[in-house]
């Protein structure tokens, strides 16, 4: 029998190429995880370098630019590999001991920090058995079946309580049940966890956190598991750069770290300020990078539009960061 064609990773781990499978599938059959987010080709988080091999595609790749299609990056969801591959990526060892579950939950507690953005709490039966990492989402099932992605806003908790924040969505499916209708009590459904969004091992290294409206949702999650990490696996920095439009949009206060945590740098910005506002304006990718900062030894975690996570990851690869130590979870419309 002919060997299999292989798919090689940077790591040195390595797992067989299935005809018609993309490269993310292809890894989860053999119990490897990669890089990933939305699975459809959108948000761009699964990129990566082909080093060796060629692929073709199984899916319509709406997140990459034609230099980087050139440069060899391709979606490892969206393609397939023909014979031998070699990718410049490494497998994600902690996700790979989760199991994906769908859950009845109860929502706990509901409210409004404004009125745009849905707070909410929700209760999974005892013994659940649902373990996820920070940073993670989960996929709502709602009403009429409505399926919808969240990102997690807590650390794994002794109560199993899982916290989301809802953005608002004109004319959204879910937007007028969660806003209009929703009620504490309410039975739902889960299913998680799901994305690679998590926190790397960070000792030592200048630790930037960026989000963009309800992005911060998962930063929130990275920080309440950064406060549990004992003092030799902090960083040696943390700053967290929060985006909005108008002040109220940054509708969450910042969780107090334990002494052991460095300091938390918090630079709020908006696009849209009034004269009043004697903050950071525009971009936050560009109020990071106005401070002059030494990215060489540095991870950035990035949360929200996908257009700011495109933005940033160009712009901070250019000014020195790794691109190994760029891990973004971008929200892409359904």
């Amino acid at each position: 029998m002919p060997t299999a064609s292989l798919i090689h990773l940077a790591n040195g781990r390595q797992f067989p190429a299935i005809a018609g499978k993309s490269l993310l599938d292809c890894a989860a059959q053999a119990g490897l995880v990669l890089e990933h987010s939305c699975r459809n080709g959108r948000c761009g988080t699964c990129k990566t370098r082909v080093l060796q091999g060629q692929t073709e595609p199984l899916l319509p790749d709406q997140s990459l630019s034609p230099e980087q299609q050139a440069e060899g990056w391709v979606l490892s969801c969206a393609v397939q590999a023909l014979g031998e591959v070699s990718l410049d990526a490494e497998d994600l060892g902690p996700l790979a001991e989760l199991k994906l579950l769908t859950l009845p939950a109860r929502i706990d507690s509901l409210e409004q920090p404004t009125p745009d953005v849905l707070r909410l709490v929700l209760r999974l039966p005892p013994n659940s058995g649902f373990r996820y990492l920070a940073g993670q989402y989960i996929n709502i099932i709602g009403p009429q079946g409505i399926k919808r992605a969240y990102s997690l806003a807590n650390a794994p908790r002794a109560d199993g309580k899982l916290q989301l924040h809802i953005k608002k969505v004109a004319g959204g499916a879910l937007s007028t049940y969660w806003f209009e209708q929703a009620k504490v009590g309410d039975l739902l459904r889960l299913e998680g966890p799901r994305g690679s969004f998590f926190l790397r091992d960070v000792a030592g290294m200048d630790l930037f956190l960026l989000a963009t409206g309800t992005g911060f949702a998962p930063i929130l999650a990275l920080l309440e598991e950064l406060a549990q990490r004992p003092a030799e696996a902090q960083p040696r920095s943390l700053a967290v750069y929060w985006g909005g439009r108008q002040a109220q949009d940054l509708y969450s206060d910042l969780p107090a770290l334990p002494p052991h945590c460095p300091p938390l740098n918090f630079v709020p910005v908006l696009s849209r300020a009034d004269e009043s506002w004697g903050g950071e304006r525009g971009h936050i990718q560009d109020a990071l990078l106005r401070r002059n900062p030494s990215l060489t030894n540095a991870w950035v975690f990035a949360c929200g539009s996908n257009a700011m996570i495109a933005s940033a990851q160009k712009q901070l690869l250019a000014a020195g960061l790794s691109a190994r130590r760029f891990c973004s979870d971008a929200f892409v419309a359904a």
